[in-house]
Order: C-alpha cells, then sequence, then structure tokens
C-alpha cells in the first residue's frame, strides 16, 4: 500500500468521502501539531478529492515518482497505512474541508 496505487476507482472514491466526510468527527488536537510540510498537505488534499498519483503530478506538474514519494512521506510521518487512512486523519484534524 506505500506505493500509493489508489484502491478504488477515483470516481467511487469521490463519492465515498463526499458521503462520509461530514460524519468524521473532528479529534481534539491542534491543527499547528501536524507535522506536514505545505506540500504534502496539498498533495493530501488532492488525494481527498480522489485523484490517482498521475492526476495529482499532472495538477502540480510533477512526475507521478515524485507524488508517490509524498504519499510515502505523509503516510510514514502520521504513522498511517493507506491513502483512504489519510484522508480520515485529514478530516479530523481539520485539515480537510
Amino acid at each position: 500500500m506505500a506505493t500509493g496505487a489508489a484502491l478504488l476507482d477515483p470516481e467511487v472514491t469521490r463519492q465515498l468521502v463526499g458521503k462520509y466526510a461530514t460524519r468524521i468527527r473532528p479529534a481534539d488536537s491542534d491543527p499547528g501539531d501536524i507535522p506536514l510540510t505545505s506540500r504534502e498537505l496539498e498533495i493530501l488534499r488532492l488525494i481527498a478529492l480522489g485523484l490517482t498519483n498521475k492526476e495529482i503530478a499532472g495538477t502540480l506538474v510533477i512526475s507521478p515518482e515524485t507524488v508517490k514519494t509524498f504519499v510515502s512521506r505523509i503516510l510514514a510521518k502520521l504513522g498511517l497505512r493507506d491513502r483512504v487512512q489519510a484522508v480520515v486523519y485529514g478530516y479530523r484534524h481539520g485539515l480537510l474541508d
């Protein structure tokens, strides 16, 4: 899973996140405690939109390999196992709208 590959079709991911994001309760933590860089946060937001690594790369004009590296760093820094957990974490900690 650390490859950053999408397990679900991006459209399915968008629908799931859209439907259930409002049900995720925020954690009691300060967003200032989040150890992500501004670029990592930008990539997390694009992941939450259901974009694949290739789509994120095209949006940010970087290589898919660079996106893969960023996704791996995000997961490692937050102690998460996959992109879905990252999105849930982002919503719970107020990083995503």
